[in-house]
């Protein structure tokens, strides 16, 4: 079952009901063959509300939405479904205060639907990035308020104590094929950019970068490192840029400054991935990302204790 849709009113009209929902979710997890969450058995029976585990050892029962990011919430596969569609294809994001009032749920709700429905957008088992003769830029940008722009109090307190500056920011790396994927990661402290741009970017690759001396070093292990002076007002040398990594980072800030405003270091990952996600299928119809993002909700669960733990 392909769901036929372009725009919100549509796929509502599509899923017309949780029983299309139910129905659509089952082709999309099981292709018609229902197996056992938790041991993987097939053909279980059918209860009046799910399924029992056939196999001996297991006789377990379960729902369609066991062990998926739908387990155990309250709220309609309707609402999911367009919380979903609204997620994955709107330019730079939606708040969980706009989608609270465009599905008619609680904001509270709607920040952890939105939490659980990131989760399945981070990659896997991510590859090195590149290869042979694949030009790959890479650079860092700062999230976090400016100091201009907090209370007078605030920014008193800050000014006084040099280190406190840097509490509320947050880095983050970044590396993008030319004319391929993105992948961003948040600097934890504990890692260098040496570390990071060899653990993302095979090593066969071209590099881009501007003339941070923390890429001057390791560059050279790469086929070939070329850089542009940003200081100097060099942005374009031939082929030598890093345009491609800087409108990335325009997507991601007016994601963050003009859709959440303010994203703490803690969750900063979950945000990156849902950017880099819509920029990897910035090529694909909102129906099959749509599609694309449902079939990852399988085999994942993040509980909202996990979620707010310091």
């Amino acid at each position: 079952m392909f769901a036929q849709f372009k725009t919100l009113p549509q796929l509502f009209d599509f899923f017309k009901d949780e029983q299309t929902c139910t129905e659509y979710w089952e082709q999309i997890r099981w292709n018609g063959k229902v197996t056992c969450t938790h041991c993987g058995a097939e053909n279980p029976y059918k209860t009046n509300r799910g399924y029992k585990c056939k196999n001996v050892e297991c006789q377990k029962k379960f729902s369609t939405l066991t062990g998926s990011i739908f387990e155990n919430s309250k709220l309609p596969l309707r609402t999911w479904f367009g919380a979903i569609y609204l997620c994955c294809n709107h330019k730079k994001g939606i708040s969980s205060l706009q989608l609270s009032r465009d599905l008619g749920i609680h904001q509270k709700s709607a920040w952890f639907l939105l939490h659980r429905i990131r989760e399945t957008l981070k990659e896997l088992a991510p590859e090195a990035l590149g290869g042979d003769g694949v030009i790959v830029e890479t650079d860092t940008t700062i999230v976090g308020g400016k100091v201009r722009n907090m209370t007078k109090k605030k920014r008193k307190e800050i000014l006084k104590d040099t280190p406190k500056r840097w509490e509320n920011k947050t880095t983050v790396s970044a590396y993008v094929e030319r004319g391929g994927k993105i992948r961003f990661d948040v600097v934890d402290g504990n890692e260098t950019k040496p570390a990071l741009l060899k653990k993302h970017v095979d090593t066969t690759s071209v590099l881009m970068t501007d003339t941070d001396k923390a890429y001057k070093i390791v560059g050279k292990e790469y086929a070939l490192h070329e850089t542009v002076n940003h200081e100097q007002d060099e942005y374009v040398r031939g082929a030598a840029h890093t345009n491609t990594i800087e409108g990335a980072f325009s997507l991601f800030d007016r994601m963050i400054i003009g859709t959440y405003h303010g994203v703490s270091k803690k969750h900063m990952q979950a945000y990156c991935n849902e950017s880099v996600y819509r920029y990897n299928t910035k090529k694909l119809e909102g129906n099959t990302r749509f599609s694309d993002v449902v079939l990852k909700c399988s085999g994942l669960r993040l509980r909202y204790n996990t979620l707010i733990a310091k």
